[in-house]
């Protein structure tokens, strides 16, 4: 038994579209998921960061070990593979929940440059947040002047 042409080709064509479709969908879930993992992590880094905020403005009294467990985590979350977080299409021009602007994959080598800055301002922060409060002071300028420097330029406003 020998299928039409007309009836074969709406088979195929029908094929190719529920193909895209989910092969769209896919895509889809993936970038949202990556989205909500660096949401996460950018969560975690506002969460500590709050932490050693409070304690050199003196919204909280300076606990040594709490600052250390606060800059600890911020430096490991620098160090993280965070390559994932990232997929193209992932930007708040072509997903929803998002403030990520397409510049971050058109300049990629400045929001790299900005990462390293941050890795630095991190690990700074790491030596002294457990030392005394001035210490912790004289380091969290830096370190949120490295976070903001990246969400100024790369990061849509609310």
């Amino acid at each position: 038994m020998r299928m039409p042409n007309r009836i074969l080709a709406a088979a195929l064509g029908l094929s190719l579209i529920a193909g895209s479709a989910i092969g769209a969908s896919h895509e889809n879930k993936a970038n949202e998921a990556a989205i909500k993992a660096r949401k996460a992590h950018m969560q975690l880094y506002a969460f500590n960061l709050g932490v050693l905020g409070a304690m050199a403005k003196g919204e909280m009294e300076y606990n040594a070990e709490a600052a250390q467990g606060a800059a600890g985590n911020i430096s490991a979350l620098t160090k993280m593979n965070q390559g994932a977080f990232w997929p193209q299409d992932s930007d708040s021009l072509s997903a929803e929940n998002t403030r990520a602007l397409p510049d971050i994959w058109e300049n990629f080598p400045d929001v790299m440059e900005k990462s390293n800055a941050l890795v630095q301002a991190a690990t700074a922060m790491d030596a002294a947040a457990g030392t005394d409060l001035a210490s912790l002071q004289g380091a969290i300028g830096p370190l949120g002047q490295a976070c903001g420097a990246c969400h100024k330029k790369y990061r849509q406003p609310e």
